[in-house]
């Protein structure tokens, strides 16, 4: 609720401070007075646009405060939502300055005016006169014939289950899609796969393919090269071997004589063992190295199918080819799984929606018993704020498919006036019958439903006697266990009052301000009396000012 609010240079406001009361706040005062203006601040504290026009002193800054306390509302999600310091009672803050710059802060912290909104409309319901009001809001009629029903323990199930059920649809209609993109692609992918199944890939090969390409195509001068060296070190009579090893006879006779020449001499003879055991390899690969054409012309297919599937396919490897391969393998059996996804995931839903429709017909039945007492209670009330003939009708009709509020479309339909057609309220009440509409609902869901702080503005607008003391009365109840803040010009809802202020129009040296004054006992029967015969008020005016009072 809100515990205060202060305006500073706002229109024709230099300085107000008020303090509510938790139950039934009343203003009343001069014609002009500013009344009204204060609603306006407090619209800007909700967030709506405001201008330099607002300004009362163009040299200065406006500022609109108010204090709200939230002990009751579960709001500490939204702070930490919005990273704002929670507390209990919060300050929420709106400035213009001279420039026209706005700034909105909560808590001291800078938020955006959107932020400030979507706050405050959670803490005020403003109903200002012609206002389209929620009673218009399909969902708000929704939600006050769910809280007559005490729907509550099926819809927060429903609504669960209608959440799972809604994001399985999306993500169902994914796969569609996906599996659509699928079938197009899994022709041409599994051709591809194919082909290279066919093609028995193995790693390494295409490197093993072309040294054997290299041998295959230069294999008669391998063999020339290699013999001619196998001769040279071993086979000619004057051979690299045979001259190493007269070089060692002779070096066996003077090895002794000096200390160096054994180990040489080992060195020496090593060298005489591997250039044999080399030029025997040399002739073993001789040996083998023979040119085969038939099997060049294989290679080289091989190596020709090799590369030209990885031009295909923008690689450089059969490596390379062989995790296009795996990829593909991959990907078409992941069209498998995709089709058994959507089968069970359909299964899944149909099922989901076995228990929607179960619960929307449980929730559906629980709505069309309420309804009866409740458009009973509306014509009483309605009755009572002498629109005898005024009649609201709750329409709920199958609309054959899932919504997140269950099975039902449901709407209010209203007449003013006897044998006239029942249609939606929005476009066939005025203002005074919406005003009064809405006040008969509220006052009948205030404990249903827990409602934000209800600021009526000149609801009482066309109407005074006993329609006005009746709807005076209805306030009274409503704010017995909510808090209700109402700008009226009638004496018999000003009575009803637990708080009660008065505007009035201070005439300055050049210009004219508004100030606000909470009122005593004596001073609410002065004010009561002018509302009741004029200023100033005759006695017996003042004695049925005390009479509504009950003083």
């Amino acid at each position: 609720m809100i515990r205060s609010l202060s305006i500073r240079n706002y229109a024709i406001i230099e300085s107000v401070d008020i303090d509510f009361s938790d139950n039934l706040t009343i203003i009343t005062g001069e014609t002009g007075a500013g009344k009204s203006i204060m609603m306006g601040a407090l619209g800007l504290i909700m967030g709506k646009r405001a201008d330099t026009k607002v300004l009362y002193d163009l040299n200065n800054k406006c500022v609109v405060e108010a204090v709200f306390d939230l002990s009751t509302y579960d709001l500490e999600s939204f702070f930490k939502t919005e990273d704002i310091d929670y507390a209990r009672e919060t300050l929420v803050r709106r400035e213009i300055t001279p420039a026209g710059k706005s700034r909105a802060f909560i808590n001291d912290t800078p938020v955006k005016a959107e932020t400030l909104r979507d706050l405050t409309e959670k803490l005020v319901d403003l109903h200002q006169q012609f206002d389209t009001l929620n009673i218009q809001d399909p969902d708000f009629q929704l939600k006050v014939v769910d809280a007559l029903a005490d729907n509550k323990s099926l819809s927060d199930p429903y609504l669960e289950a209608f959440t799972a059920w809604e994001t399985d649809r999306k993500k169902l209609e994914r796969l569609k899609n996906r599996s659509v993109n699928a079938n197009k692609e899994n022709d041409f992918m599994l051709f591809q796969l194919n082909e290279l199944k066919e093609a028995d890939l193995r790693e390494g090969e295409q490197e093993e393919l072309e040294s054997e390409q290299k041998q295959l195509s230069n294999a008669e001068d391998i063999k020339r090269a290699l013999l001619m060296a196998t001769a040279g070190l071993t086979d000619e009579e004057v051979s690299a071997v045979n001259i190493i090893a007269d070089l060692i006879h002779e070096l066996s006779d003077i090895a002794e004589f000096h200390p160096k020449l054994p180990k040489l001499m080992e060195r020496f003879e090593g060298l005489k063992y591997e250039l044999e055991e080399i030029s025997s390899e040399f002739s073993d690969i001789a040996d083998d190295t023979e040119y085969d054409g038939a099997r060049l012309q294989e290679v080289n297919e091989r190596l020709d199918q090799l590369f030209r599937l990885q031009k295909k396919h923008y690689v450089s490897s059969e490596a390379e080819l062989l995790s296009l391969k795996t990829e593909l393998e991959e990907k078409l059996q992941g069209f498998e799984d995709l089709d058994e996804e959507i089968l069970k995931l359909g299964r899944r839903i149909s099922a989901q929606e076995k228990i929607l429709f179960e619960l929307g017909a449980k929730i559906s039945e629980k709505r069309k018993k309420a309804v009866l007492p409740f458009e009973k209670e509306i014509a009483q009330l309605l009755e009572q704020l002498s629109m005898k003939h005024a009649q609201l009708k709750v329409d709920i009709q199958p609309c054959g498919q899932l919504l997140p509020s269950g099975t039902d479309q449901l709407r209010f339909l209203f007449a003013a006036n006897k044998g006239s057609r029942l249609e939606e309220i929005k476009g066939i009440a005025s203002g005074g019958e919406m005003s009064r509409l809405a006040l008969c609902i509220k006052s009948l869901v205030a404990n249903a439903i827990t409602l934000p702080t209800l600021i009526f503005d000149e609801i009482d607008s066309g109407v005074s006697g006993e329609v006005a003391l009746q709807m005076g009365i209805i306030l009274q109840k409503l704010a017995a266990n909510h808090q209700v803040i109402s700008i009226t010009h009638s004496p018999q809802i000003a009575a009803k009052a637990n708080l009660h202020y008065f505007a009035h129009k201070t005439v300055l040296e050049d210009r004219t301000i508004t100030a606000v004054k909470q009122l005593n006992e004596e001073e609410r029967i002065i004010e009561i009396a002018k509302m009741l015969s004029g200023d100033p008020p005759s006695e017996s005016a003042k004695l049925n000012a005390r009479e509504l009072l009950q003083y």
